[in-house]
């Protein structure tokens, strides 16, 4: 790419995510400025902490017009969602300002779980047999689950914050829960309930850099999304990741690409979608055949924190590509390297937590990256304000040794009601013994 006079650059977002992406854009020599709105006290440490919501799209166009900011980057679904990417190919003064992600309808992969099963099937991407539920025809949806085997999927429609999956053991909870969405249990998002055959086999997560046009595919990671060792306990936005994947090897991400990267990037040229940013593809390897579980139009939290590192790119140059529709001109470089990260929580999350708690021994870890989310910074001194506090990463050459890293770190950090799992990434360890 030719010679380019450095960006003013507005990053949206507050958690562990952003703190990553900041990370790797405040490292660039095209980033003259990084403003981050809201941020947290991590992305303090990469650029200027604006408070702005990144659902004020009034407020957001201000600052931009203000501050001459020459790109953004949405970093959580909520702008995406919303038509951030539309408002402002909208507005004659701000349609020629790049902003990474899709447009509205394109962020319905994520905005919609019906949407994106219907996208699917017509696509005829593998994915798991599935219905779509309402209020008014919950007599059918119990009908549908007497249809399946257990364990039964339960998806609210929207957005629920990473937490909007139930998932049954039996068939009259599963029944209770269809019944809870339904009457408001997830609020908006559960007006509409998606029902699904249940896959059997391990999950990983696949993402994508498009341009509309073109696209890259960036390294696979592995989230832990429940609270307890063993996977046990609730849902939440992610207790930890693994990158690379060991079952994700070449031959199974060749299927990936195959069978479900390019008929998503070609499905959305064919139907007319403007979307020029990330595709997260969760996905389930099923007998090493992937099957999709989920779309998300964003980057993953925690998997940011253990794909960015690894990525050796310049983060600037390549939103450049995505901007101009130039992202078959470069290649992703990859730190061959085991990154994994551990995501230290507040007691009692994902329900109800407290906050305010000091925060000490930041200075003390050694080898590790800390990328903040629910932390804030006042009179010199930092603050629990999250469920998620922070994710500590670090590498190595095999799992064992990168999260070894990450849990001596976690012992040189303290707070009251400090929690984490302790076992992140011990089932690839023996995925790795039995292959």
């Amino acid at each position: 790419m030719p010679d380019i006079p450095s960006m003013n650059i507005l990053l949206l977002g507050s958690g562990g995510r952003e703190h990553a992406f900041a990370f790797k854009l405040s490292q660039s020599p095209l980033c003259k400025n990084l403003f981050i709105a809201p941020g947290n006290a991590g992305t303090m440490l990469c650029g200027n902490n604006i408070n702005i919501k990144p659902t004020d799209f009034s407020a957001i166009r201000q600052f931009v017009l203000n501050n001459k900011i020459d790109m953004v980057i949405p970093g959580p679904e909520d702008p995406l969602v919303n038509g951030i990417v539309d408002f402002f190919l909208q507005d004659d003064r701000l349609k020629n300002i790049p902003v990474i992600g899709p447009s509205h309808k394109g962020a319905q992969l994520e905005g919609s779980k019906d949407f994106a099963k219907r996208f699917l099937m017509q696509h005829r991407i593998p994915t798991a047999r599935f219905a779509t539920f309402t209020k008014d025809t919950l007599h059918n949806g119990l009908q549908f689950l007497h249809s399946l085997s257990p364990p039964y999927v339960l998806k609210a429609d929207g957005l629920a914050a990473g937490k909007g999956v139930v998932i049954s053991e039996n068939l009259e909870d599963a029944n209770n829960q269809l019944k809870q969405m339904l009457s408001g249990k997830f609020g908006e998002a559960s007006q509409r309930v998606v029902i699904e055959e249940f896959l059997d086999g391990i999950e990983l997560s696949v993402f994508v850099l498009t341009d509309g046009e073109h696209y890259v595919m960036l390294p696979a990671a592995k989230d832990y999304k429940r609270i307890g060792n063993g996977n046990t306990g609730l849902n939440t936005g992610g207790m930890g990741a693994v990158s690379p994947v060991p079952f994700a090897g070449d031959e199974f991400m060749q299927k990936v690409e195959n069978r479900i990267v390019k008929p998503t990037v070609e499905g959305l040229k064919k139907e007319g979608i403007d979307y020029k940013g990330f595709i997260f593809i969760g996905l389930m390897n099923v007998a090493d055949d992937p099957f999709v579980i989920e779309y998300n139009c964003r980057m993953g939290d925690p998997e940011t924190e253990t794909v960015f590192p690894r990525i050796k790119n310049d983060f600037v140059e390549l939103f450049l590509f995505v901007a101009n529709q130039k992202l078959n001109e470069t290649k992703i470089i990859t730190d061959p390297r085991y990154c994994s990260t551990v995501i230290l929580a507040s007691e009692g999350y994902p329900g109800s937590y407290e906050t305010g708690h000091e925060i000490t021994g930041l200075e003390s870890v050694k080898d590790c990256i800390v990328f903040q989310a629910g932390v804030r910074f006042e009179n010199g001194k930092r603050f629990t304000s999250g469920g998620r506090v922070m994710a500590v990463t670090a590498f190595g050459e095999t799992i064992s040794e990168a999260t070894a890293k990450c849990y001596q770190g976690i012992d040189k950090i303290n707070f009251k009601g400090k929690y984490c799992r302790t076992d992140i990434g011990n089932d690839l360890l023996t995925e790795i013994d039995a292959s």
